[in-house]
């Protein structure tokens, strides 16, 4: 009985076969990159807002403490927006005829709170708490990053489950002293995490990484 099939299909078949996990590996590997993409993450992406805001100039230059806006985020699961109030209490004496802060003018006349664009956001199905954070000694800049260098604000780390679950595992590694949580200008020690252990002994913190943690 003659061949069927030319002797070359068998390699036309291996081939095949390579070539189709070598495509799916790809793509995979695509679909990671893409997920840890600034397209999907957002960091280092600058939202435009109703007033470019600059925390570098306010925080980095005038030295505010974050607890002055942010007045909530010792107490609460959310750090609080500041009302139209809080910025009055110098603008109404400092530059108080800028184009740039009318939006600020008007939400204080109208009492119309200013709609600002999130930045720093985890999904609604994960539950963060601000003030557990706070108290057990993890700065601002460790999630929210250099705050006082940016200009506009952006998105420092991805706030994806992995970045989170770097920190539980290893609490040591990020801890500071409660007094240096707002302190921007703060340097870890070279013995950061023999610090660290100290601080989770003192601090009573745990490596928490059970899923029942963060999704409720």
């Amino acid at each position: 009985m003659s061949q069927i099939f030319h002797r070359s299909t068998n390699t036309i078949a291996r081939i095949s076969i390579y070539g189709a996990a070598v495509l799916f590996a790809a793509l995979g590997w695509a679909a990671y990159k893409l997920s840890a993409s600034p397209y999907v993450t957002d960091v280092n992406v600058a939202k435009d807002q109703p007033v470019p805001f600059s925390h570098k100039h306010h925080v980095g230059e005038l030295g505010l403490d974050c607890r002055y806006c942010h007045t909530a985020v010792e107490n609460s699961s959310s750090a609080g927006m500041p009302p139209t109030q809080t910025c009055m209490t110098c603008h109404s004496q400092v530059w108080v005829n800028s184009p740039m802060l009318e939006p600020v003018r008007a939400s204080y006349r109208d009492d119309k709170s200013i709609q600002w664009i999130r930045v720093n956001a985890v999904p609604d199905f994960v539950y963060f708490n601000h003030s557990i954070h706070v108290n057990k000694g993890v700065a601002c800049v460790t999630c929210h990053g250099p705050v006082g260098d940016m200009p506009l604000t952006w998105r420092a780390n991805t706030l994806q489950m992995g970045w989170c679950l770097d920190c539980h595992r290893n609490p040591e590694k990020f801890v500071r002293p409660r007094e240096n949580v707002f302190d921007i200008h703060y340097k870890a020690p070279e013995n950061q995490e023999a610090l660290g252990l100290k601080l989770m002994k003192e601090y009573k913190i745990q490596s928490l990484t059970n899923c029942t943690t963060c999704h409720r």
